[in-house]
């Protein structure tokens, strides 16, 4: 397989940690979505990040869909039951991954907002980025209450799920891209965890420094 984009998108970054936490080979082609615009458009017309290339030739993209693929994959290695995997494949605990990914990836999304129209837009619109910071804030303080009510290492117990890794990634992304968001509230549980995960092999084998490239 090959996984297009930087490690410093925490969207690519999700499936980076993925693939490696799994054991599947993959080669990484860190292209940059502006900078390297054309290459990416050579496998995927969306010119979006992540892309995986699958063996087969298959371009997946978008972060969970390339993720759905991944843990099928090895589920139908390892079985439904393997402990290694991030997501159940069924019931309610998969549920409740899914709703706080959808939670830590919206937060994403908003970062990454705030990014381009803080460092790429040549007029910024003071309303939207106000909504957005708000959005952010919340949905991280929402988070860290999540985090702070549960005492087991993981998110979901004795496991690391793909809701430990996306929230991980998100706050991550926020102290390194946004860090004026982290000084105007503080985020213990938060910080606490993504510090403890950030020292995992799969994790610090894909930690990149956030840059803009234009």
């Amino acid at each position: 397989m090959i996984l297009i984009g930087q490690f410093d998108s925490p969207f690519v970054r999700r499936v980076g940690i993925a693939l490696r936490w799994y054991g599947q080979a993959f080669d990484h082609r860190p292209y940059a979505v502006f900078r390297d615009e054309k290459l990416i458009a050579e496998f995927n017309p969306l010119r979006k990040v992540p892309t995986l290339v699958l063996d087969d030739g298959t371009v997946l993209t978008e972060s969970f869909v390339c993720l759905e693929h991944i843990d099928e994959r090895a589920a139908t290695e390892h079985g439904e039951d393997w402990d290694r995997l991030l997501l159940p494949r069924r019931g309610d605990p998969r549920i409740e991954g899914l709703r706080l990914c959808g939670f830590a990836t919206g937060a994403m999304d908003k970062m990454v907002t705030l990014i381009y129209e803080r460092l790429v837009r040549d007029r910024r619109d003071d309303a939207w980025i106000g909504r957005c910071t708000r959005q952010v804030l919340d949905t991280l303080a929402y988070l860290d209450g999540v985090r702070a009510d549960r005492t087991d290492l993981f998110l979901a117990g004795a496991r690391l799920g793909h809701a430990d890794i996306a929230v991980s990634c998100a706050y991550t992304l926020a102290s390194e891209a946004l860090p004026d968001l982290l000084a105007a509230r503080d985020f213990p549980a938060l910080r606490a965890h993504a510090e403890r995960l950030e020292t995992m092999p799969e994790f610090s084998a894909t930690r990149q420094a956030f840059v803009v490239n234009r």
